[in-house]
């Protein structure tokens, strides 16, 4: 059965081999039963690389032997000549496969293949948790499926954090030596209009910026920064930054 074949499964098959998917998967492929359904990604950030192939054929190596290993029905999808710095197409794609629930779960040969920033790959991490499908990095042996895999994830939410932290101060100290040179800032729009109104009007209904956060998650739109996870932290900010652009409607004078 192919990795196509198995996407196309009803839920109930789906939802049997997912939790089947946090043991060796041997067991599963000797008595008949559904197989784990992997999406592999790779990536090569070089024209150079992503012409020869070299790059590509070692991570996709890698990650054959360990589907092999694992009695894992594979789909590999790649990102040639792509930065690890935002989630490129073929990832987005994936990113959406596995929240839709079309495959188990997400496995890569190195953890700088997924994501070059703690906090991108943190994110990644979150959405598999929140979610409920597995990632597996090759490099570091980590497996979500797996409480070592699940304590290295919460280890990198929280350096993330830092990162995030750290951005947000250096921001700040930018911003203040701009305006102390005369520098006039404005106000960058930090997501599509759309994305925006949406924001202000749950908001303005009653609900929380987490619950927000939550649902632009689990709807698959992108944040900010491009990652599939959204923070409070960064709602709220749209939130604030959408009410002090808005016009304040002008007050009627009464007549005498």
């Amino acid at each position: 059965m192919t990795a196509r074949t198995a996407r196309s499964l009803p839920g109930g098959t789906r939802g049997a081999s997912r939790r089947r998917s946090a043991g060796s998967g041997t067991q599963g492929a000797q008595d008949g039963a559904a197989r784990p359904v992997m999406i592999g990604y790779v990536r090569v950030s070089t024209a150079g690389q992503a012409e020869s192939g070299l790059g590509l054929d070692a991570q996709e190596a890698a990650l054959r032997e360990e589907a092999s290993r694992r009695g894992w029905d594979l789909e590999i999808v790649a990102d040639r000549g792509k930065s690890g710095k935002r989630v490129n197409p073929a990832l987005r794609s994936a990113l959406d496969d596995l929240s839709a629930g079309l495959a188990d779960g997400l496995v890569v040969a190195k953890l700088d293949r997924l994501a070059r920033s703690v906090v991108h790959a943190a994110d990644i991490m979150e959405a598999a948790r929140a979610q409920g499908w597995n990632l597996v990095v090759l490099d570091l042996g980590m497996d979500l499926s797996t409480p070592q895999g699940r304590a290295l994830a919460q280890t990198m939410a929280v350096f993330a954090e830092l990162e995030r932290e750290l951005i947000s101060i250096r921001t700040c100290e930018a911003m203040g030596a701009a305006k102390a040179r005369g520098v006039k800032l404005g106000r960058p729009r930090l997501v599509p209009t759309s994305v925006a109104r949406r924001i202000v009007r749950a908001r303005d209904a009653g609900e929380s910026f987490g619950a927000i956060a939550r649902d632009l998650t689990e709807r698959g739109v992108l944040s900010p920064s491009g990652r599939p996870s959204w923070q409070e932290s960064t709602v709220r900010r749209i939130y604030t930054s959408a009410r002090q652009t808005t016009p304040t409607p002008r007050t009627r004078k009464a007549s005498a």
